[in-house]
């Protein structure tokens, strides 16, 4: 079956209509109409039920959504029916922070390994996931499949890492560094600039 096309803004919002349906199931709800599950996930319904198009007719009018039965279809989709393996790449403060989230395994995705300049084994312990050095990274990536990574170094570094982490075969990077990564078109790049978001922010209280 050859992977369905959809575009990059789309996917995103494939997320937020995951997260909304989680949240209905945990409330037991069965059915979810395409205003209630948009109004969730902060978008209109005429956006959700286009995004839904791309993958078949989903929703019964009247009725609405069967949460059970689109949760399963987003999750096929999104690519997390199995827990996807993650590296994270600079365990200083933020990456240490990330590492000791307990959401990642509960939305599907597993991290396998951080990697520092200065690993140590007493921080394993700490942060539950081998740290180790960069020398050991293609080998992991290699060992474990691993195609994705979070990047949380130093802007002066990040490029040559990331450089480090696509020879190695990875494939997508949630990049945290304050730097635009110049990257191979085959490999897609999330940037995360906690600065720019809240520049963005103080716009609106001006």
């Amino acid at each position: 079956m050859s992977k369905l096309i959809i575009p990059r803004k789309t996917v995103y919002r494939l997320s937020l209509y995951y997260r909304a349906l989680q949240r209905a199931r945990a409330n037991r709800v069965e059915t979810v109409s395409s205003a209630a599950l948009a109004k969730a996930a902060g978008v209109k319904p005429t956006q959700l039920r286009k995004d839904l198009t791309y993958f078949g007719q989903f929703g019964t009018r009247g009725l609405g959504y069967n949460v059970e039965q689109l949760s399963a279809r987003l999750t096929d989709v999104l690519g997390t029916t199995r827990l996807q393996p993650v590296i994270l790449v600079g365990a200083g403060n933020l990456g240490s922070a990330l590492l000791k989230y307990p959401g990642f395994a509960k939305e599907g995705f597993e991290v396998a390994a951080a990697f520092d300049l200065n690993p140590s084994r007493g921080r394993a312990k700490e942060l539950g996931v081998p740290v180790l050095p960069m020398t050991k990274l293609k080998d992991l990536v290699h060992e474990q499949l691993v195609k994705m990574a979070i990047l949380t170094v130093p802007a002066h570094v990040a490029q040559e890492v990331a450089n480090e982490l696509i020879e190695a075969g990875i494939m997508a990077i949630l990049n945290f560094a304050p730097i635009i990564l110049q990257v191979p078109d085959h490999v897609v790049v999330n940037n995360v600039d906690v600065a720019i978001e809240l520049e963005n922010l103080s716009y609106f209280i001006q």
